[in-house]
């Protein structure tokens, strides 16, 4: 597929995409913070960059878009 639009469109849209503080990851956050849970956040020391870390349980979760909508063909 040939992309329709130029570098510099196409930088500027990239540019609003966030990879951190998503609506479902901010929603998330909340919701367990309520329930008292504590977390540490991005921790990039770990492997995949969770974007939550539980380091009293030792888990991690993964709040991925792709997981999330079902791709198929998306590398989580």
């Amino acid at each position: 597929m040939t992309d329709f639009l130029t570098p510099a469109e196409r930088s500027e849209r990239m540019s609003r995409i966030r990879g951190k503080d998503t609506k479902p990851e901010l929603r998330l956050r909340s919701l367990l913070h309520a329930r008292g849970l504590r977390y540490r956040l991005h921790a990039p020391a770990l492997p995949g960059r969770p974007d939550l870390v539980f380091p009293k349980y030792r888990a991690v979760v993964f709040v991925h878009g792709c997981f999330w909508h079902g791709h198929l063909d998306c590398r989580i």
